[in-house]
């Protein structure tokens, strides 16, 4: 199905210019529940968009629409990246692809949205968003996300979840969001569902900070388990174990190598075995803090 052009279309008096792509045949999913990352600021070590990713091709999602770049992007700062095909040219731009999953064993098919965040016309693109949530009667939006953090690799990422409605926080048991200062392009989304009356949860897991740009299999592994959880459905997640694994042997072995570096990871190894679990308070203030320094 040929992708359609952006359209105009008047609501409550106001004209919104539609940047929505489709490119194959509209899904038929059942209350779906929209997955969404981006990559840029909040996705630290890569987390929130490999987990994303991975809920997406481990569910057998099939993209379905893109929003268009053209208006939400500085391309002398996020520049498209020219490949060789087949003895020819194809330049691929910045990319925010929505898929379809259909989850047979939940009353909820999901949708994933994995993108880069835009630097331009914010109200805009969420829009675009907020017209896919309308569009499809989406019930939920789960927000990945991942910070730098004094954690540490040998043992499990943290996760910090919040809600943004308050019988969700109820009934989840979740930690509402008290978070104020700079925000990115999921804060601003949140804040466009809340006034559109849509329930919303914002994932994030932990990267260390001594390892601030190593990809992180291991955050990405929390994301998935935490969704799982929450959905209450069964994603696969071999492979990311194994990623997992891998990462906390590599990152050993650069630790190894620097004795301040080793003498830091192994005070906080032994902070977190004397500790217990963190609450949420304490990871609010952490999360505000990355987000503050940012």
């Amino acid at each position: 199905m040929a992708a359609t052009r952006p359209r105009s279309r008047l609501t409550a008096n106001v004209v919104i210019v539609d940047y929505i792509e489709w490119t194959a045949q509209r899904p038929q999913l059942r209350e779906p529940i929209l997955i969404a990352a981006f990559e840029g600021w909040g996705d630290a070590g890569d987390a929130a968009t490999t987990a994303a990713r991975h809920i997406r091709d481990r569910l057998g999602g099939e993209a379905f629409a893109e929003i268009d770049p053209e208006p939400y992007y500085d391309f002398t700062a996020t520049r498209p990246i020219v490949h060789l095909v087949n003895g020819g040219r194809e330049i691929e731009w910045p990319s925010n692809e929505i898929a379809g999953v259909q989850v047979s064993a939940s009353s909820h098919d999901l949708m994933v949205l994995v993108g880069v965040e835009p630097q331009m016309q914010w109200k805009s693109f969420t829009r675009q968003v907020l017209a896919l949530v309308e569009e499809f009667d989406v019930k939920l939006v789960i927000s990945l996300g991942a910070l730098i953090a004094d954690v540490v690799h040998t043992r499990p990422a943290r996760i910090y979840t919040s809600g943004y409605d308050l019988e969700l926080n109820e009934r989840l048991d979740l930690e509402p969001s008290t978070y104020e200062g700079p925000t990115g392009i999921v804060g601003v989304l949140h804040d466009v569902l809340r006034t559109n009356d849509t329930s919303s949860v914002s994932l994030w897991g932990t990267v260390p900070g001594y390892v601030p740009n190593a990809t992180s299999p291991k955050a990405a592994l929390a994301l998935v388990e935490r969704v799982s959880q929450l959905l209450e459905i069964t994603i696969p997640t071999t492979a990311l174990e194994i990623g997992a694994a891998a990462y906390e042997r590599q990152i050993t072995e650069l630790v190894e190598d620097s004795d301040e570096t080793k003498a830091y990871v192994t005070q906080l190894e032994e902070t977190y075995d004397s500790m217990r679990p963190e609450s949420g308070e304490a990871l609010i203030q952490e999360l505000e803090d990355y987000l503050k320094d940012r």
